[in-house]
């Protein structure tokens, strides 16, 4: 990854660095969105068509095939947004950008891809790499009509938790249902701090086992973005506090085009998704690190270490 990070800042001409490159510390790297405005980076735009080649590298260095998928494909629905909105500027396939924070392969550093519905958050040290945060959106949720029809990049999300919301039987209804009207996005929204939400809803070791591989497979779903490497590590430290330990909680209707939300949490994360605008076809999707957002522990191992008076 450091590798492809710096094949692409190496093609970059003096003024394109300089929108690209930011020092570890700068407080840019916390100022991550999901919504479509204008943000600091480098973006595909501004870019050479072998620079875009050398960004779309970078990304498939630390995503899985099926995270890269999700991730093109989300960039893609900017153009049905277009002309779904009369050709609004604002929604552009172009417009995801790149940010560097520090040198790539030097003790810590950091690079983040963003823009309308995406932004992966990574931060590195030596053969370790945290994907947090990590959202994805889309809307449409559901492409409805035109030659993409039935085009759905966040089905599993989806559907693995309704699979699981429905098999609950009523007592268990009871403790994972928080409340019958969704909120209106996820409730952390672009906090720069993760943070434990209340109500939990149900937890796993109140489930069926078959309740429990499905409750796995969502959270599965979120860290498959990932690289295997870096989702394995993650799901090991799930394992070393307990599967049991892990929540459920649900918000709204339980039917499809009903709008709905719910979240997965346990000591070590938390995971969001939110689908209630646009008449419940518009996803807000986000995996955080409760310990970890950021990087934060990977910094303080590296501060500690480092001494940043030179």
């Amino acid at each position: 990854m450091a590798s492809a990070a710096n094949n692409l800042l190496a093609s970059l001409s003096p003024e394109q660095k300089a929108k690209a490159f930011f020092d570890l510390d700068n407080d840019e790297r916390l100022n991550w969105h999901f919504v479509p405005m204008e943000r600091k980076g480098l973006t595909f735009a501004d870019m050479s068509p072998a620079q875009q080649h050398l960004a779309h590298g970078l990304l498939s260095t630390a995503l899985s095939h099926r995270g890269y998928f999700k991730a093109t494909t989300i960039m893609s629905l900017e153009q049905i947004l277009y002309e779904l909105e009369n050709k609004a500027p604002r929604r552009n396939a172009q417009l995801y950008y790149f940010s560097f924070f520090g040198t790539p392969g030097t003790n810590a550093w950091g690079w983040r891809a963003e823009g309308h519905h995406l932004s992966l958050n990574f931060t590195a040290r030596g053969d370790t790499v945290v994907l947090a945060p990590s959202f994805m959106g889309t809307n449409p949720a559901e492409v409805r009509e035109g030659p993409r029809k039935g085009l759905r990049v966040l089905a599993a999300e989806e559907d693995l938790a309704r699979e699981l919301i429905k098999s609950l039987n009523e007592s268990q209804r009871s403790l994972a249902i928080i409340t019958n009207i969704a909120p209106r996005d996820i409730i952390t929204g672009d906090s720069r701090k993760a943070k434990w939400l209340d109500p939990v809803g149900i937890a796993a070791a109140k489930l069926s086992a078959r309740q429990q591989v499905l409750l796995r497979k969502i959270i599965q779903e979120y860290l498959g973005r990932a690289r295997t490497e870096v989702a394995e590590k993650h799901l090991a430290r799930i394992q070393k506090t307990g599967w049991k330990a892990v929540t459920f909680a649900w918000a709204g209707g339980l039917n499809s085009g009903d709008a709905h939300y719910y979240r997965v949490q346990s000591s070590t994360f938390l995971l969001e998704y939110d689908n209630t605008q646009n008449d419940a076809n518009h996803v807000h999707a986000v995996w955080r690190d409760l310990e970890n957002d950021f990087g934060e522990d990977l910094l303080r191992k590296h501060y500690s270490k480092t001494d940043h008076a030179r």
